[in-house]
């Protein structure tokens, strides 16, 4: 892909953000909406530079316990799911015990981690990883399971084990769910921290939105969840970057497949 193609591919979801905070502008000016209930776009973007020392310690923390959760999550989902998806047996065992854990409201724990770990960072690093863990696990043991029994015999032939057929072949086949379950978790992972600092924390922009909210500061609060906006669309943009990296493989080339057609 050129430079060219880049650029008409970032032009479409620029374009479309911008549309988007055009019409929010257009609306708040033309009904004349308060800032305290909602706050136009150039508002929310002048609180961001005028509240920036506020705002930067809080959204470092933020993103600290987030990348915790979100890491701790990507290495114990990748080692379940592979366990998973190698034994039928035991994806059996787990599934009803997984769907359950995911079925629970992650902002329902979040009272029971605080009574075990205190206020503080544990409990939002926690909460980032139960709510990106299911997604991990679920497709990287879809990846592994969908590996052709034909392919797994004519290995048991050659004399693979069962761990040299995982690692050779079952997990690279899995990469591509595994990379877009990725892109998945890494934006829950950032939900999880947000929901863990206002429920419990002394630091965050879960935090600074309550207390921003409880002085009816709303610029502030919008402000707010612009950054967490703004750093959940950048880390998903590397792990969009890494999946192209690493499963480039897995990856239709549109260019190819366009001079192909055309016969060039």
């Amino acid at each position: 892909m050129n430079f060219g193609d880049r650029i008409r591919d970032a032009a479409g979801p620029i374009g479309m953000a911008l549309l988007f905070f055009v019409f929010w502008e257009l609306v708040c000016r033309m009904f004349q909406i308060p800032n305290f209930i909602l706050p136009p776009p150039s508002e929310t973007i002048l609180e961001i530079f005028k509240e920036w020392k506020v705002i930067w310690p809080n959204a470092q923390q933020t993103l600290f316990t987030t990348m915790v959760g979100f890491v701790t999550s990507v290495v114990f989902g990748l080692l379940l799911g592979a366990l998973v998806g190698i034994s039928p047996e035991l994806y059996r065992c787990l599934s009803p015990l997984l769907i359950a854990f995911n079925s629970v409201p992650k902002v329902a724990v979040v009272p029971v981690l605080v009574l075990w770990y205190g206020i503080g960072t544990v409990p939002a690093v926690l909460t980032a990883f139960l709510i990106s863990f299911f997604p991990i696990v679920v497709n990287v043991a879809a990846g592994i399971a969908m590996m052709e029994p034909e392919l797994a015999d004519v290995l048991r032939s050659l004399g693979a084990s069962r761990l040299e057929i995982l690692i050779k072949v079952g997990i690279p086949r899995s990469l591509p769910y595994f990379f877009a379950s990725l892109k998945v978790a890494i934006t829950l992972a950032f939900v999880g921290s947000v929901i863990s600092e206002t429920v419990a924390a002394n630091d965050g922009i879960g935090y600074l939105m309550m207390a921003a909210s409880s002085s009816f500061r709303i610029p502030l609060v919008f402000a707010a969840l612009l950054v967490v906006a703004i750093m959940g669309v950048a880390m998903y943009a590397i792990a969009a970057w890494t999946e192209k990296w690493f499963t480039h493989w897995a990856v239709r080339d549109e260019g190819a497949n366009a001079t192909y057609a055309t016969g060039g």
